[in-house]
């Protein structure tokens, strides 16, 4: 559907202006978009990696601690528990993607203490702390490239939008309106060019 506006050279240069501007404007959203959708894919696949990690960490860490419970009871557990403390620095951290500058999420990891003979404490303490620090670090990885995987998707279907956009309304409405008023126009112009030859034979008879 073309545009509502007069058919006049000024019109058609702004058509032709706008066509170039909307197609120039297509392909580098278009390569915009393909370059995201490489990257989105790239960081899906560290994702799946990721999963398969903590899924073997996690078959771990759980039996790992079950068997400290079995072993040490739930009271001697109570007891190691308020002797173990860590604090963890959560801060926000920006990430270049696809040329695109995302927020995401960083954990700073305490530095790892062992309770092996401390407080009466057994070694499978030790080896439970290992196997969920591992996992704690496998989790906040995920965390931070999540992040960036659904901000990054937004963006991706944000661009395919406005390609979209460009392609099936702005391109194809511009060429239409274009088409239009050069129609018009060389049309006016064979009636000016048949009215002026016809003034002018009139004008020879005039003067025969």
């Amino acid at each position: 559907m073309k545009l509502n506006i007069a058919p006049t050279k000024s019109n058609l240069l702004a058509m032709k202006e706008q066509l170039a501007v909307s197609t120039n404007g297509y392909e580098l959203l278009e390569e915009k978009r393909e370059i995201l959708v490489r990257e989105l894919m790239h960081l899906v696949e560290q994702v799946k990696l990721l999963e398969k990690d903590i899924e073997k960490v996690t078959e771990k860490a759980y039996p790992a601690l079950k068997r400290m419970l079995m072993l040490d009871g739930a009271d001697q557990i109570e007891r190691i528990s308020h002797a173990v403390h860590y604090d963890f620095e959560m801060t926000e951290k920006k990430v270049t993607v696809g040329g695109m500058s995302f927020s995401s999420i960083d954990v700073n990891m305490p530095k790892k203490e062992l309770f092996y003979s401390f407080n009466g404490t057994y070694a499978n303490t030790d080896a439970v702390i290992n196997r969920f620090f591992e996992l704690l670090s496998l989790l906040t990885q995920m965390a931070s490239i999540r992040t960036i995987v659904w901000r990054l998707a937004e963006e991706v279907k944000k661009t395919q939008r406005r390609v979209n956009a460009l392609d099936k309304m702005i391109i194809p409405q511009t060429t239409e309106t274009k088409a239009y008023i050069e129609s018009v126009l060389e049309e006016r112009e064979r009636d000016n060019t048949f009215v002026l030859k016809a003034l002018k034979k009139k004008a020879e008879r005039n003067q025969g």
